[in-house]
């Protein structure tokens, strides 16, 4: 009988502690990221006909490169599509990190996991185990993220690779520049993990600045593509806190305002600078597997 399977896997927004995923760090010390699955979607749709001939498609709602996990995503999305219905949403997501991992990816897990769970996670990695800590809120500061995040896509290019070399050379050289970096982006992974959980407003403000002094430390060059608009808005007291998603060097940058009253304001200023203001709201219901008969 033909069939049609449907894949639905959201994207992300990686609050805190992005790298210290990576199994360069965390094999030594454990890698602390909070992240939150939203509606931004890859799809994927595998048609099998009654001669059992496969046609495999795919579709995204952001562009690959935008620091919003689109490829992990994509690659948890077929992993689900190509699997069994039964296979368990965890091994589907280390599944698709090897898959990655084999193309030369020497990034770290947050990615497919945030994909496959949904919702907002604080993740702890050792080595190459995961400890997963759901983090429940309430309405009210649901509403807060989703009204006071913005989320603006600069259309430059996310470039990684060189970047993530020349960091991950010079860690295992044993620069404490380096060092020092990631240990205070895993610190505000913690400190985030603990404002989201207590829902204050304050230490996620906080976290997100401490990681952004980490990456600063990282290298300049990593924030460069957004700072000269955000450090405007920061200094008028619009913006409260900013950062790259993904390992930066381009692509989304999302930033805390102080008032959702500035939100359209905002809007309105950087899309005439010239970046696109993407909607998201949480996805709580990580990758979907539909299967249809035909």
């Amino acid at each position: 009988m033909a069939r049609r399977i449907e894949v639905k896997s959201p994207s992300r927004i990686d609050l805190a502690g992005g790298w210290t995923d990576v199994p360069t760090y965390c094999s030594s010390k454990t890698g602390e990221v909070v992240n939150i699955a939203i509606n931004r979607y890859v799809r994927s749709e595998m048609i099998i006909d009654d001669e059992r001939k496969i046609s495999l498609s795919y579709s995204t709602d952001m562009p690959t490169g935008s620091g919003l996990g689109t490829s992990g995503a994509m690659n948890v999305g077929l992993v689900a599509t190509i699997s069994n219905n039964q296979q368990p949403i965890l091994k589907t997501a280390e599944i698709a990190y090897q898959f990655e991992a084999l193309l030369g990816n020497t990034g770290g897990r947050q990615d497919q996991w945030a994909s496959a769970l949904g919702g907002i996670n604080h993740l702890t990695f050792s080595g190459d185990n995961v400890a997963v800590q759901p983090l429940t809120i309430s309405t009210e500061f649901s509403t807060w993220l989703e009204q006071h995040l913005l989320l603006f896509n600069s259309h430059i290019t996310h470039v990684s690779g060189d970047l993530h070399a020349n960091v991950w050379e010079r860690f295992s050289e044993g620069d404490s520049d380096i060092i020092h970096a990631l240990d205070t982006i895993r610190e505000a992974g913690l400190l985030m993990a603990k404002g989201i959980a207590t829902e204050s407003k304050d230490d996620v403000i906080k976290a997100m600045n401490l990681n952004s002094a980490g990456v600063d430390i990282l290298g300049l060059e990593l924030h460069q593509p957004f700072r000269e608009q955000l450090d405007i808005l920061t200094g008028s007291g619009k913006v409260r806190a900013w950062k790259a998603m993904g390992a930066g060097g381009g692509g989304v940058v999302g930033m805390i305002i102080s008032q959702s009253t500035l939100r359209n304001e905002l809007i309105q200023d950087l899309t005439n600078y010239g970046w696109s203001h993407i909607a998201w709201q949480i996805d709580y219901g990580g990758v979907v597997r539909t299967e249809i008969n035909l």
